[in-house]
């Protein structure tokens, strides 16, 4: 007559082997990829950052426009804020400037003294500048 088994404990795991053979504990499951996992969630957060940063104002049209001498140039928005986007000389639009002279490391307006009416103060990144603009009559 055989002998009914004990009952388990948590502690002891279950005898999947034939009644009597002691059945070795298994190791734990081996992490496979974590380094690998970390390493691409690095390089994605690092990406997203520098999207964010220097791509982001570019796509939704906030960055300003560092237009050169003879560009065209549309400036919208109030005047502690103005928004100036690229533009075709020839378009019929409202607030249309050419840029008679840009001056580059300032934000003196002055510089536009005597060379052109409309002078704007711009910061691009660490570049500072001024548009010295004339109006365009369409």
């Amino acid at each position: 007559m055989a002998t009914p088994p004990a009952p388990q404990t948590p502690e002891q795991p279950a005898a999947s082997g034939p009644v009597g053979v002691p059945v070795a504990p298994s190791e734990p499951a081996k992490k496979k990829g974590t380094l690998g996992k970390k390493i691409l969630g690095v390089v994605v957060a690092i990406v997203l950052a520098l999207f964010w940063r220097l791509g982001l104002p570019h796509l939704t049209g906030e960055a300003p426009v560092h237009a050169e001498a003879g560009d065209c140039v549309v400036v919208t928005g109030p005047e502690n804020d103005p928004k100036v986007e690229s533009a075709g000389c020839t378009e019929k639009v409202a607030d249309l400037f050419k840029v008679v002279k840009v001056v580059d490391n300032t934000f003196d307006l002055d510089k536009c003294q005597g060379v052109a009416d409309v002078a704007l103060a711009q910061q691009l990144e660490t570049d500072k500048f001024v548009l010295c603009m004339e109006p365009v009559k369409n």
